[in-house]
């Protein structure tokens, strides 16, 4: 009982503090004010889903792809509320997810790589791993924010 208390303060942490950065973002694209909420929102629910996919054990990009793919159904549904974009909503949503760390490692590396005067292995394999896990997180999110809208607004059926 106790694990699932904590898992369930983690999830309301980690929802909190990706509204933030969703909400920030919404600002910068000139989002109305009226929707910054909703950009809120469904940053929040988008980061903590992928949070708990991450805690089930799911490996991140597997999650990030659902995530951003429940992301996209949830935007969609706001946008046929609101009688607005979808994306108005999805891009300041899925920012959080962005993999700001493995892509930063990965230039560190390709950098101390660069300085090094021989070849380091290590660090090869750091380029390597983390570049490959950055450019996996981001097809997920590109792939998984578009599957819904594909699949929705489709004009003929899918069979």
């Amino acid at each position: 009982m106790e694990q699932i208390v904590e898992l369930v303060w983690s999830l309301l942490n980690d929802a909190l503090f990706s509204a933030i950065p969703a909400v920030g973002f919404a600002m910068v694209f000139n989002v109305p004010k009226r929707f910054l909420s909703y950009c809120a929102l469904a940053g929040a629910i988008g980061h903590s889903s992928r949070t708990l996919l991450l805690h089930v054990g799911l490996p991140i990009e597997w999650a990030t792809f659902a995530a951003a793919a429940f992301v996209g159904l949830i935007t969609i549904g706001f946008a046929k509320r609101h009688l607005a974009p979808p994306l108005m909503y999805a891009v300041a949503a899925i920012i959080p997810m962005i993999p700001g760390t493995y892509a930063f490692n990965t230039v560190i590396a390709l950098v101390q790589l660069t300085a090094q005067s021989e070849i380091s292995p290590e660090l090869t394999s750091q380029v390597i791993s983390n570049g490959l896990k950055t450019v996996f997180i981001l097809g997920a999110l590109s792939v998984g924010l578009a599957m819904p809208s594909l699949i929705y607004f489709r004009s003929r059926p899918v069979i």
